[in-house]
């Protein structure tokens, strides 16, 4: 089952977003600028869990194909094994 992109996109944003905020306000900076630089660093950060997460779903989805394929080839050869005892 794929995973939920957005949602998980989300999640990592939000948390880029106030971890730089609070790293910004324990450096001295202005609101402003820890404003401006929490919004861009939880963008990038959205748009590269967006990606991960996109990584992650080919991954499973390729390994859960290739698993059905096995299992499929090993009942079609398992009649053919009995007739061959």
């Amino acid at each position: 089952m794929p995973l939920h992109v957005r949602s998980i996109a989300v999640s990592i944003a939000v948390l880029c977003f106030f971890g730089l905020s609070l790293v910004g306000w324990i450096s001295g900076l202005s609101p402003f600028t820890c404003c401006k630089r929490a919004l861009l660093g939880a963008v990038f950060a959205y748009i590269a869990g967006v990606w991960a997460v996109k990584a992650v779903n080919a991954i499973l989805m390729n390994a859960m194909i290739t698993n059905q394929m096995n299992q499929e080839e090993e009942q079609a050869r398992a009649p053919e094994d009995q007739e061959n005892l």
